[in-house]
């Protein structure tokens, strides 16, 4: 199985050279750092990759988790991870440092878990899902809170998790049933069901911190009726720990992503679960949104992760197998070439490449507008902010959705071999396919952005997103061989505008079903765009770098870089015509379709 499931020089191009990423020391809260430091970070990420994490890649997904004596074993290399993401400061680095974190910004944070997801997906959510726990709690908690639980979070002996969806409601919030029921004693009783729950259940940490929206009694209906609790599977009391009434109830055989338990949790059988709220109450939503939007970028990186090892795997493997001759050599005995020399075979690569480092370009983008927001303020925050929300569901989606079929691009070159688990393409393909589910689907994203992120405060935020293209087009209309790609991004932006007009258009005149019918083409045609603008962002980085002195090595990334841009351009960006097209139509045939009409 091949050892490379990331390219670190692509990493290093994007921070430095296209992000700028050590800029951000020039800021008071950064200023600790520097891009010594962050070599630092990358290059132990890096060597726990290939050193913890890969080498019981496989062994995890044909291994899963299963139950035992009342909770979930998994493999035992995951409690020694997390104790020394715990005391490597892997769990606590975004954090401050008044709660002993690093202070590190949040896209080096991320690129270190891009790190970890390449070299094994499953591992390395646990202490993602724990940062992301306990950064709510560092938000939006009480002194009490942050005292009992961030330390231990932070150490890897505690699990974080992030408990929503119950198995009546999904994805509708508005309809959850978890009750918490107010105590004299500062506490709340907890009853209900929280379902497909990541992590949380397993023996690899000592204890499991829920992170749970529930409905105090007497609350308003709908969202506006939900509140935060952390709910321990094990509660405090004198020196130690004990019982808190949150029952395993289930754990779900999947697809993919087998190493990483998936639970049914039972709260209050024996009315003993013990709930303390987080912040205020019936704001709930609003504080799991924070973390429901890191964790949407989070997916958004965890699936470049898995189409980066799987397009290396592709690669090697193409490098290696011999098959044919070109197709004008008509002598059947000269030796045979391998198939990367095949023209086929190199769209596909293509392909695989501009999926993969488009969509990395993205989700680092995104993320330094996180750390941007930490130091800005005024209207320079609220312009990053802006950026940010209209950025997350499509770093969300475009890697998840075409992150399937990069990895189905690389099987595809592997041919048979690709089907047998004998090579690691069929079990990137099935870890994958989660990606448009979790965190919000598809659906839900696309509703996100059209129906809230492009109509918000008036349009500012698509405003806002407009002129960042605008200037990337005229950067590289500036500049000759970049000229055309410019123009190309700039026509495709216009086509953009008058489809969002469009759509628009119906939301003015009430139709809000109509108008929203089709959202997920509007989400497809969009992220065409956006990934548009990042490759011309990394052309714009790349022919900077090929005007100055480089190496052999060094100037075949660069013309690397604008071959795979130029294919983008060419190959996929086309493809937002045919939504487009659709959504200019606008006849509403899926609001008219009666479901009696699916009957045989």
């Amino acid at each position: 199985m091949a050892e490379k499931f990331l390219s670190e020089k692509n990493l290093r191009f994007l921070l430095y050279d296209m992000l700028n990423l050590d800029s951000l020391c020039s800021y008071p809260y950064f200023e600790d750092h520097n891009r010594e430091t962050f070599d630092m970070v990358l290059d132990t990420a890096v060597r726990m990759g290939k050193e913890i994490l890969f080498p019981i890649f496989t062994q995890m997904d044909r291994e899963p988790p299963h139950m035992e004596d009342g909770t979930i074993r998994v493999h035992p290399a995951i409690r020694d991870f997390l104790r020394e993401s715990g005391e490597g400061g892997w769990i606590s680095a975004a954090a401050p440092y008044e709660l002993e974190g690093q202070q590190l910004p949040m896209t080096l944070v991320q690129a270190s878990m891009y790190i970890f997801g390449a070299a094994n997906f499953s591992a390395g959510a646990f202490p993602f899902l724990t940062a992301g726990a306990a950064e709510l709690i560092e938000s939006f908690g009480n002194e009490h809170l942050k005292e009992t639980y961030i330390p231990r979070m932070f150490s890897g002996e505690w699990q974080g998790t992030m408990a929503l969806t119950e198995p009546q409601a999904g994805s509708s919030l508005s309809d959850l049933t978890t009750t918490a029921d107010p105590t004299d004693d500062g506490y709340y009783m907890m009853r209900g069901q929280k379902i497909f729950i990541s992590a949380g259940d397993h023996d690899a940490v000592d204890n499991v911190v829920h992170l749970l929206l529930a409905r105090i009694k007497g609350a308003p209906p709908g969202v506006k009726g939900i509140s935060l609790f952390v709910v321990p599977r094990q509660r405090i009391e004198g020196d130690g720990l004990v019982p808190n009434d949150v029952t395993l109830a289930g754990t779900f055989h999947k697809m993919g992503y087998k190493g990483c338990p998936i639970t049914l949790l039972s709260l209050g059988e024996n009315n003993n679960c013990r709930g303390w709220l987080v912040g205020e109450p019936h704001q709930g939503l609003r504080y799991m949104f924070q973390m429901m939007n890191a964790a949407r970028l989070g997916v958004g990186m965890q699936a470049t992760s898995i189409a980066s090892a799987a397009y290396y795997a592709s690669l090697e493997y193409a490098r290696q197998r011999p098959q044919g001759r070109k197709i004008d050599s008509k002598d059947p005995s000269q030796p045979q070439i391998a198939i990367i020399e095949h023209a086929d075979i190199k769209r596909l690569l293509l392909f695989q490449r501009a999926v993969v480092e488009g969509s990395l370009s993205l989700n680092l983008w995104s993320l330094k507008l996180v750390d941007l927001m930490r130091v800005a303020e005024g209207e320079e925050l609220e312009k990053y902010s802006l950026l940010l929300d209209i950025m997350t569901p499509v770093a969300k989606t475009f890697p998840s959705e075409m992150g399937i079929l990069s990895v189905s691009a690389g099987l595809q070159i592997l041919g048979g071999y690709g089907y047998c688990d004998e090579f690691p393409l069929e079990q990137y393909y099935r870890d994958m396919r989660i990606h448009p589910i979790h965190e919000g689907t598809t659906g839900i994203q696309a509703m996100d952005l059209l129906g809230r992120k492009v109509v918000m405060k008036n349009g500012r935020a698509f405003e806002l997103y407009a002129a960042e293209l605008e200037s990337a087009a005229s950067r590289a209309e500036a500049i000759e061989e970049l000229a055309e790609y410019g123009k190309r991004l700039r026509a495709a932006l216009d086509r953009l505008k008058e489809v969002t007009a469009r759509q628009v258009e119906a939301a003015i005149k009430g139709e809000v079903e109509l108008f929203l019918a089709d959202a997920s083409l509007y989400l497809e045609m969009f992220g065409y765009v956006t990934i548009a603008w990042q490759w011309l962002l990394q052309g714009l980085a790349a022919s900077v770098k090929l005007t100055g002195a480089a190496s052999e090595a060094d100037r075949n990334f660069y013309q690397g870089k604008l071959m795979t841009m130029k294919y983008f351009f060419h190959y996929e960006l086309p493809r937002m015509e045919g939504p487009a097209r659709r959504l200019l139509e606008a006849d509403g045939l899926t609001v008219a379709m009666k479901p009696a009409l699916f009957e045989d």
